[in-house]
């Protein structure tokens, strides 16, 4: 899957510098950050939604739309992939790091 999305975050890069006509990817650089995080919100909500309804098939294209959507965050922001597989190579070696979560009241 590693060259996968790195294929998916040269061609996005590429996007970025090289704009191209009809192309949804320069679209959301055009647009802007806000743009690009209210659809990675988006798709982040139509993931929930398809898990929760319990379609797996669903839940297959909409992470692959959030994993696109966030891959755009990353290029506009200069964000690379080896930093994000270097952040989840610390925490492979992690066990027993459970974190303890703030409680939240639901009744207030």
């Amino acid at each position: 899957m590693n060259d996968v999305l790195n294929e998916l975050y040269e061609t996005v890069l590429s996007r970025k510098t090289e704009k191209q006509e009809g192309s949804y990817t320069c679209y959301l650089f055009e647009q802007g950050l806000d743009k690009i995080l209210k659809k990675c919100g988006e798709e982040c909500s139509e993931v929930i939604i398809a898990a929760k309804n319990g379609n797996n098939s669903e839940t297959v294209l909409e992470i692959s739309d959030l994993l696109y959507h966030l891959t755009v965050l990353m290029a506009n922001e200069g964000i690379t992939p080896g930093e994000v597989e270097a952040e989840l190579q610390k925490r492979s070696g992690k066990t027993g790091n459970l974190k303890h979560f703030h409680q939240v009241d639901k009744n207030s």
